[in-house]
């Protein structure tokens, strides 16, 4: 007897929470990719801030956001390690764990580093027996991870960049079979390019404003096969582009507001027209899938099928505002929106941050706006340790 597992119903778990659509007439076509988890929002401080990073203040987290942004870190190094449970309002065994960690090698570059585990929690397994009915036979435990490494440096007193290589591994059919038994792990790797720009804006009486802009292209890389090949699918290369501006009130109080844009940079599926026939339909479905990653990244800017105006709605923003206290007591906010037709993800976050010379603590809570979305409550914690300030600890 075969055990079988249909790896789209695992994407489905993911895409469940934002695959409500809206009450509006537009078509729901949200855009296809494996390895979903590498598009989660990892620690808590971009959490609270609805998902938002590129442009933000350098932090131990920044692999994630901007990974050029270490290049502008006033530590030595540190290390920083998060968990999120995910879609608790469904099952309570889906969770992600994330370590990052980075070290100044002198006053202008530094080395990064990230890793990301992803389970999909305890999954029973059934099959029909020869009667028809349906019995279980086992379960199975699928999961995704990433590593990578970056190297940021900066450029001018205000211009920092950054390049990273990640390796990916989705196990999502855990060592299970169909009937020719094709089912592998899929393995691909990736690349990020990143920029971080950051002005001081002097506002007189000795305070300095400061104004930063940010992008990074995310996982620009190969395509990933769960069948030894005979299909592939494309993961998640993104293009992250955000603004963000500090302003301090006086010595000790500061506000932040930061927005971030996202596109997905793969093309869109085929949509069936009524004027289509099978044949042309068919044609169209097998050029989607030996479409290169690459070719995949240009054509994604002018490929949806409702044109322009469906273009636009694959952009996804978020907004956010972050307060500070002495730069130890951070209070944050977000919102994150993305189009009905595009996954209907819109919810306000909310968090607090404490730091002090040793390390830091942070936490999120999500608030979901569309109906019955399972991502609603979701909590995040990230625990930060400065290097420095530890070794300064030990040494007294």
């Amino acid at each position: 007897m075969k055990k079988k597992l249909n790896a789209l119903l695992l994407f489905a778990m993911f895409f469940c929470g934002s695959a409500m659509a809206g009450e509006k007439d537009d078509m729901f076509n949200p855009l296809q990719t494996a390895v979903p988890s590498l598009s989660i929002a990892p620690d808590a401080r971009g959490g609270a801030l609805g998902d938002v990073g590129a442009a933000t203040s350098a932090d131990v987290n920044s692999q994630y956001w901007n990974p050029a942004k270490y290049a502008a870190m006033d530590g030595r190094g540190g290390v920083s390690l998060s968990y999120t449970p995910w879609l608790r309002k469904i099952v309570n065994d889906i969770d992600l764990v994330y370590l990052a960690g980075y070290y100044k090698l002198d006053e202008v570059s530094a080395l990064s580093a990230s890793f990301r585990y992803f389970s999909y929690g305890e999954i029973n397994l059934t099959d029909l027996n020869p009667s028809g009915e349906p019995v279980e036979v086992g379960t199975a435990k699928p999961y995704e991870f990433a590593v990578d490494l970056g190297y940021s440096r900066a450029l001018s007193e205000r211009w920092t960049a950054a390049v990273a290589l990640r390796f990916i591994l989705s196990d999502i059919t855990n060592g299970m079979d169909d009937e020719d038994g094709t089912y592998t792990s899929g393995k691909a790797v990736g690349a990020d390019v990143a920029a971080y720009y950051k002005a001081p804006i002097s506002l007189g009486e000795k305070r300095t404003a400061n104004a930063s802009f940010g992008f990074n292209i995310s996982n620009i890389g190969s395509k990933i096969s769960y069948d030894d090949g005979e299909t592939s699918q494309f993961i998640p290369t993104n293009l992250r582009v955000g603004g963000a501006f500090e302003y301090p009130f006086d010595e000790y109080n500061s506000v932040t507001v930061a927005l971030d844009l996202n596109k997905l940079l793969i093309p869109s599926t085929p949509v069936r027209t009524a004027e289509m026939s099978d044949e042309e339909y068919e044609e169209e479905l097998q050029n989607y899938r030996d479409m290169s990653s690459v070719s995949g990244i240009f054509k994604s800017f002018g490929d949806a099928p409702g044109g322009f105006e469906e273009e636009m709605k694959e952009i996804m923003w978020s907004v956010g505002l972050e307060y500070s206290y002495n730069k130890q007591f951070m209070v944050r906010g977000g919102y994150f929106h993305e189009s009905e037709s595009k996954g209907n993800r819109k919810y306000f976050s909310l968090g607090a941050g404490f730091k002090l010379s040793v390390f830091e603590l942070n936490a999120a809570y999500l608030i979901s706006t569309a109906q019955s979305n399972p991502l609603d409550q979701t909590l995040r914690f990230s625990l930060g340790f400065n290097l420095e300030g530890m070794k300064k600890l030990v040494e007294n």
